[in-house]
């Protein structure tokens, strides 16, 4: 199977050419797709050197429109049998791909989370009210789709092509977790969770979500139940 990397960015001059190497050196990768979302911090310029080497698409939005927008930008460009989510800093080790692909090459999920909270794997030990808050959306999320997942908000989200190309994908922020989750529970996809490790950063190094974005997410998980979507289509 052909697994295409999405990597939405934005303002990660600092960190994006190590991720993308990093990406790179997993054997399994075959298509890496980088969504610029109009970074102002020099993120473009390294892109842009980048575009030669062969080895990226690389998409440019012309103004800020948030992660979920990139994503869809992203999403609607892949042509692999599978479809990961990357942040571009480095709180996520995309040597976990091969874990995630598992459920998904035996033939037992059509979409798989990375949770940060589910297994033996390490973690940096930072924000307590930040668990406290994923895990209060995730439990939200879970009353309201009937999936029992750990970890609701983490960024990696695999999924089969077919799956999330037949999404519409409408936030354009950090709703994009709640909304995805919403949806795949009323397509009823075979969801499976497996444990990763996570080097969570600070806000002084670069993390973006805030409590704003939770806010949001409440509202999203609410939008995006199984029950309303269905009563919509």
């Amino acid at each position: 199977m052909k697994l295409s990397v999405v990597v939405p960015v934005y303002n990660e001059h600092s960190t994006i050419q190590q991720v993308l190497s990093r990406i790179r050196s997993v054997r399994e990768v075959t298509e890496i797709v980088v969504v610029d979302d109009y970074s102002t911090d020099g993120t473009r310029n390294v892109l842009k050197q980048l575009e030669s080497s062969g080895h990226y698409v690389i998409l440019y939005h012309d103004r800020n429109r948030g992660k979920g927008a990139a994503l869809r930008t992203g999403f609607g460009a892949v042509t692999g049998d599978v479809v990961v989510i990357q942040d571009a800093d480095l709180e996520y080790d995309p040597g976990e791909y091969p874990k995630l692909m598992a459920p998904i090459l035996s033939g037992r999920a059509d979409v798989v989370y990375g949770s940060r909270f589910a297994g033996g794997e390490s973690h940096r030990v930072l924000y307590f009210w930040h668990s406290v808050g994923n895990k209060l959306l995730t439990l939200m999320s879970n009353i309201f789709t009937n999936l029992n997942l750990s970890d609701m908000e983490t960024c990696y989200k695999m999924f089969r092509r077919e799956v999330i190309q037949s999404i519409t994908i409408e936030e354009d922020r950090f709703g994009f977790e709640p909304e995805v989750t919403g949806k795949i529970a009323a397509l009823q996809c075979r969801v499976y969770e497996v444990g990763i490790s996570y080097d969570g950063r600070t806000y002084a190094e670069g993390k973006k979500i805030g409590w704003r974005d939770g806010v949001r997410a409440l509202w999203c998980i609410l939008k995006y139940r199984p029950g309303r979507i269905r009563r919509r289509q």
